[in-house]
């Protein structure tokens, strides 16, 4: 089993602008806080989480000491910069950096991903054979299948499936404009980030129709599982979201969405090692 979307927190850098303070995650959380809560989870990928590129340094260092645990790591660059392109090549060359991502999320600009300074450090990703993390929102679902034409060959995924209001009971139009996407486009997404979408006191059921959707969507060869831990321990924690989805998985896809899906897409090797 793999682990397509966790973070680590480093609260003394204060970077994570997004966390609120004196929340139950404001803490620092390592390797060994994870280990403890994996089970039958033997490999992840460490997802930036704060938009610095001292950030990705320690996660590439944190990668490298994890006894092959952590396999890829997703960093964070300014695309918007003109030195982007060039840095992205070196970059390429650590074996455990495998792909970048944006903040979108957290961006008014719902079209900032096709601003025109943004296109060639998506370019240089591309040729760089680097992946493209996009944690969308649902007002972002209708830009990418533009992004996708003016970057064919650039792999991406969408993070915590364009996190859909589920605690408001929203599906459409949601569920109409992420099936265009996965219909239209190459795209992946990561079955990540929905407990924490939901309500407090989340059931099985309240989730079902946007794993079910999702799955329908993507497939299983595109669709990957995530914690988003330790972000999931707002809402219930690691294990209870792990368990929902194997419960709402059908057993015919959990080698796909809960390994094989990750490991195709970052290609995970074991021998990287810095």
């Amino acid at each position: 089993m793999v682990d397509a979307h966790q973070h680590l927190l480093q609260v003394a850098r204060h970077d994570y602008f997004w966390l609120e303070r004196g929340s139950a995650i404001d803490q620092d959380y390592g390797l060994e806080d994870l280990r403890a809560q994996l089970g039958e989870v033997s490999a992840t990928v460490l997802v930036q989480a704060a938009p610095s590129e001292r950030e990705t340094q320690d996660l590439l260092e944190a990668a490298a000491a994890s006894g092959g645990l952590v396999r890829a790591v997703v960093g964070w660059i300014d695309l918007a910069s003109p030195a982007a392109p060039d840095a992205i090549g070196p970059l390429a060359a650590r074996p455990l950096l495998k792909g970048v991502r944006p903040m979108l999320g957290f961006m008014e600009d719902t079209l900032w991903i096709l601003r025109r300074e943004v296109q060639p450090a998506l370019a240089a990703l591309s040729r760089a054979g680097l992946r493209l993390d996009i944690p969308a929102r649902p007002r972002h679902l209708p830009v990418l299948a533009e992004l996708v034409q003016r970057h064919p060959e650039l792999t991406i995924v969408i993070d915590h499936g364009a996190k859909p209001a589920i605690a408001r009971g929203e599906f459409a139009p949601w569920a109409r404009d992420i099936a265009l996407v996965a219909r239209e486009t190459s795209m992946f997404c990561k079955l990540s980030g929905l407990a924490t979408e939901a309500s407090p006191d989340w059931d099985d059921e309240q989730l079902r129709p946007y794993v079910e959707h999702l799955l329908a969507s993507f497939g299983p060869e595109r669709l990957m599982w995530g914690s988003d831990w330790p972000v999931v321990d707002l809402a219930g924690g690691y294990a209870r979201w792990r368990d929902a989805c194997l419960r709402l998985l059908p057993a015919s896809v959990h080698a796909s969405v809960m390994g094989a899906t990750a490991r195709a897409f970052y290609g995970l090797d074991a021998s990287a090692t810095s």
